[in-house]
């Protein structure tokens, strides 16, 4: 725009392309005056510039009553907000879910009939998640745990230098062992793709533990005036495997049970 006067609307693009925010025409002018942009001050300088900055289909934007910028610049904050949301929704998406809740993976409603205890504190607790084929072995894992007589919660405990599997094994034992029938665990030790336990955490923020402690009395309560699930946890629910030692004496049992069975019908027969 060298050589030239500037006209108004050459004076308003100016203040706007050098303005952060979005201004008002009021103070479009006062700037366009103070900075010397135009040297034909009259007493409608205000309405002048209002005027021109309300042409329809022009190069400016109201925002607000009054307060206008430009429509390029408009469109390029747009821009730059979309990519930022596009920037942040891919890294969130790339985060592991156990960066958003201090619990990993955990189990509903497990049934004390389906594991082999014989093998101690170094005995099979054995999950899959929905669709996948191989099972993931959550002995040694850490949390809490609860146990139930049917569907009532008789007891709740906490799985740390004695894991999970150990914890479970001594209620077998204790005063509690013919009390229990299933039970329920949320773990803190994240799982690999190979299906292997990793290292516990030493610290967790106050958002995340907030979270995660409100989504395991959720899931493990199962209050009524809450419609949805403990946030972060469905992704990591794993349903209980039978251990296959278990599976092989059941199949011989009910084999067994068949001829039995079938030798009482055919002695009834001959009778």
């Amino acid at each position: 725009m060298e050589g030239r006067p500037l006209t108004w609307d050459d004076a308003i693009e100016q203040i706007l392309r050098e303005s952060s925010e979005p201004l008002h025409y009021r103070e479009i002018t006062d700037r366009i005056i103070s900075q010397g942009l135009y040297t034909t001050i009259g007493v409608t300088s205000c309405n002048t510039v209002n005027k021109i900055i309300n042409q329809p289909k022009g190069k400016y934007v109201c925002v607000e009553k009054g307060i206008f910028t430009l429509k390029s610049t408009l469109e390029n904050r747009i821009k730059d907000s979309e990519q930022k949301d596009q920037t942040n929704q891919s890294s969130l998406s790339e985060e592991d879910g156990e960066e958003d809740s201090i619990v990993s993976s955990f189990g509903m409603f497990w049934r004390r009939e389906q594991v082999e205890w014989k093998g101690g504190a170094n005995l099979e607790l054995l999950g899959v998640q929905r669709g996948e084929a191989y099972p993931v072995n959550f002995s040694q894992q850490i949390g809490l745990y609860l146990l139930y007589d049917r569907r009532e919660v008789i007891y709740v405990g906490r799985a740390e230098a004695r894991t999970l599997g150990g914890r479970l094994y001594d209620h077998t034992k204790d005063r509690l062992s013919a009390r229990w029938d299933q039970f329920s665990w949320f773990g803190f030790l994240p799982v690999s793709e190979e299906g292997e336990l990793g290292e516990r955490q030493d610290r967790y923020d106050s958002d995340r533990m907030i979270a995660g402690i409100e989504a395991i009395l959720i899931e493990a309560l199962e209050p009524r005036q809450n419609r949805k699930r403990g946030d972060y946890l469905a992704a990591f629910e794993y349903l209980q495997k039978e251990n296959s030692t278990l599976m092989e004496q059941r199949f011989i049992q009910a084999i067994q049970e068949m001829n039995r069975n079938t030798r009482n019908e055919s002695t009834q027969t001959c009778r």
